[in-house]
């Protein structure tokens, strides 16, 4: 069961498997994008342990902010010429825009990129965070913190997706909701690859 999940089965499934690709439908509306236009960015998702579970860390994005405003994210960010690798620039900007440090990060697998229509192709990492993490939110960047438990965000059921036609091409979004929360976009195509990398049953 979704609920029973503990770190060393996640880590286990992730690692055990052969990486899952994002959904064919939803990268179809980035096809004409040029490559060379493309900016490099990061992700973390991060597991945290918890007594009721494993949960997952996420932000909802400043309401200012150029792209993806008031949006449900993962914590990251955009490559900087002086980050040492993709890696870098997913631990430097979750510290940044949340304050989670590195020593409470660790990291055990990471996803294929996923190019958006905002013009970036971004690499998701995947680790667990030390339960006592404090949070230090830049405002101009985050205007929340949560947690939503891994067993709602790896089932499938709980996931939903619409398909439209646009210029005669089939496309699909992908929905998720939490509480109050909806998760969409570039986050809830992360979500799909990694409940089919995750989940077999």
């Amino acid at each position: 069961m979704l609920s029973e999940l503990n770190k060393n089965q996640i880590i286990q499934n992730f690692q055990l498997q052969q990486t899952v690709d994002y959904h064919q439908e939803t990268i179809r509306r980035v096809a004409h994008i040029p490559r060379k236009s493309l900016r490099k960015a990061s992700v973390l998702i991060g597991f945290v342990e918890r007594r009721t579970g494993l949960n997952i860390i996420f932000t909802r994005r400043a309401q200012h902010l150029k792209h993806h405003p008031g949006q449900i994210s993962f914590p990251g960010g955009k490559y900087e010429n002086s980050d040492r690798s993709l890696l870098q620039t997913a631990l430097r900007e979750t510290y940044e825009e949340v304050g989670i440090q590195e020593r409470e990060i660790t990291v055990f697998g990471q996803m294929p990129e996923l190019i958006t229509i905002s013009h970036f192709k971004v690499t998701p990492f995947l680790a667990f965070v030390a339960p006592d993490y404090n949070t230090n939110i830049d405002l101009n960047e985050v205007d929340e913190v949560f947690e939503v438990p891994a067993s709602v965000v790896l089932d499938r059921h709980k996931l939903h997706s619409e398909r439209f036609r646009v210029r005669n091409d089939s496309h699909r979004v992908f929905g998720l909701s939490y509480e109050h929360y909806f998760i969409w976009g570039m986050t809830a195509q992360i979500i799909h690859a990694l409940q089919n990398h995750i989940i077999h049953s």
